[in-house]
């Protein structure tokens, strides 16, 4: 085919590859739509007959900035990429900050080229870009999960880093402290993949370089969110002293990032079996998170999805840690109710606390009802937490007899 008619773009198959940037399933659905060869593709693209095989197979990822613009222009997404980031700006797009907008303009580009390459000094310009990009990033991982990102983030700190040689001045703090940005985010990643060595690693570098640039309320999240990692471990002594820790380590933090610390020694409490404890401290961080929305300028970028809702999911996490299951399906219920889809990969996390907490409260039907549509997405974004949490509720049926529990065992097989 000469020309792409303009509806293949409508394709949902099609559709849905684009927007999570899976340039394998592009290459596949557009070859299987079009009929065109490995070697047209190539040579619309740029790319060789075999780059294209691999990509399409999944044995070459696309991470550079230049072959995905080579796609984006070859295949005419131009205009596609601009509709998703219109889209995003309403706030109904699929995915958030994969839009070609994020990228710089020329004049900006030549800027960070030249400072990574030494040729000149940082600017502030090239720095809120960066800063732009990170949270457009952020943005996108929730949709699309860590995995595609953990490469691209990877060399967005390496060139962070690099520009620290040519910053002067106060410029100097803010580059270090956008490390420490990457670096947070790098390991919240490696946490999400379930992979705790590097997780604490990457947090340890963070909580320096926090420390180093005088940033109170990144050295206090690094701490809060080692306290998760302990937390997702099941230890619940250490959850509570690392969020202890990142509440009077740090002075002078935001509200919101003291709300936050405040929850997570409550979700240690609740692991461990202490509800007062956890009552008292979740009711302090109420009134932190409700303080923290009346002031939302003096909260940290990264703190975007600390609202009521999120909180409403820690009330009910909580609740199902102490097993009370009917106050944990309520408070699931609501938070889920108001939270976006754009959080596709929290969604699936709440979904699959939600049927675990279905299947204590005896309730296996709706558990079965909650797990089944979420089985999918547990599988796609949602590896491993997500996806051993429906293992969970699965074995909750089953110890109750429940047919149900037969039912998501063999959703989660066929989609293993």
């Amino acid at each position: 085919m000469e020309e792409t008619p303009g509806p293949l773009w409508s394709h949902p198959q099609l559709a849905t590859a684009i927007a999570s940037e899976d340039w394998g399933a592009v290459f596949r659905t557009y070859r299987k739509l079009t009929g065109l060869s490995q070697t047209k593709l190539g040579e619309r693209t740029g790319l060789a007959q075999s780059d294209v095989s691999d990509i399409e197979r999944g044995r070459r990822r696309v991470t550079s900035a230049e072959v995905r613009q080579r796609i984006v222009v070859g295949l005419g997404l131009r205009d596609r990429f601009q509709a998703l980031g219109a889209e995003a700006d309403s706030g109904s797009g699929p995915v958030p900050g994969l839009s070609l907008g994020s990228a710089p303009n020329e004049d900006l580009l030549a800027r960070v080229t030249g400072v990574v390459d030494g040729d000149q000094r940082v600017d502030a310009a090239t720095l809120d870009w960066l800063d732009r990009l990170l949270a457009e990033h952020r943005r996108a991982e929730d949709h699309i999960g860590s995995r595609p990102l953990v490469d691209v983030m990877h060399q967005q700190l390496r060139t962070v880093v690099e520009l620290y040689a040519g910053a002067r001045g106060p410029l100097t703090d803010r580059v270090v402290r956008l490390a420490a940005e990457h670096a947070q985010f790098l390991a919240w990643m490696a946490q999400d993949q379930d992979d705790p060595i590097t997780a604490l690693a990457w947090y340890d570098r963070s909580h320096e370089w926090a420390l180093e640039a005088g940033d109170a309320n990144m050295a206090a999240t690094t701490l809060n969110m080692k306290a998760h990692l302990a937390w997702s471990k099941g230890r619940a002594v250490r959850c509570v002293n690392l969020a202890e820790a990142a509440r009077w380590s740090a002075p002078g933090t935001s509200r919101g990032v003291q709300g936050m610390a405040a929850q997570m020694a409550a979700r240690g409490h609740a692991l461990g079996g202490a509800r007062a404890e956890a009552d008292r401290l979740l009711d302090e961080a109420q009134s932190l998170v409700n303080e923290a929305a009346g002031r939302p300028e003096d909260e940290p970028v990264w703190m975007y999805f600390y609202d009521e809702t999120w909180f409403t999911m820690q009330r009910g996490m909580a609740a199902l840690h102490l097993r009370d299951w009917q106050t944990a399906v309520d408070q699931l219920t609501i938070g889920l109710g108001a939270m976006p889809d754009v959080y596709r990969r929290d969604k699936t996390w709440f979904r699959s606390c939600l049927a675990h907490a279905l299947a204590g409260a005896d309730e296996p039907a709706r558990a079965l009802s909650v797990a089944l549509p979420t089985v999918k997405d547990a599988a796609a974004v949602g590896r491993p937490h997500s996806w051993n949490e429906l293992h969970t509720a699965a074995a909750v049926l089953l110890r109750r007899g429940a047919k149900e529990g037969h039912q998501l065992v063999a959703a989660l097989k066929d989609n293993d």
